[in-house]
């Protein structure tokens, strides 16, 4: 769907981008699968692999680990530092986990309203 709103016309393409999304994040295995017969850590990098299909320059992400146990979400933040090396992918992220710290280049808090490095 991201790809038609992009306005990539052949279906061709369209399927291609989206194969090498699913491989980048590990399922190409999984693509004729519905989210109901995935792991919830599974569905987090299928909406990563969605995320990257249109090739963006920056990724937003609310959360990543918030749904997913503590091995998971380690895993997840790898292949997100893992994209954005070689992607060339600028990420945000926002999150209470503090586990996140450990992934990030630079951390920024929110205290009182106010942003601190």
């Amino acid at each position: 769907m991201p790809l038609r709103i992009a306005w990539v016309r052949s279906r061709r393409e369209r399927r291609q981008r989206a194969d090498a999304a699913l491989a980048l994040v590990g399922l190409e295995r999984w693509a004729t699968h519905r989210p109901a017969e995935m792991s919830g850590g599974q569905q987090q990098r299928v909406a990563i692999a969605r995320a990257l299909v249109s090739r963006p320059r920056l990724l937003l992400a609310d959360e990543p680990t918030g749904e997913l146990d503590s091995t998971t979400g380690r895993n997840l933040l790898t292949l997100l530092r893992t994209i954005v090396r070689t992607e060339g992918v600028t990420l945000i992220m926002a999150t209470y986990d503090r586990m996140i710290f450990d992934f990030a280049n630079v951390v920024y808090q929110l205290r009182n309203g106010q942003l601190e490095p």
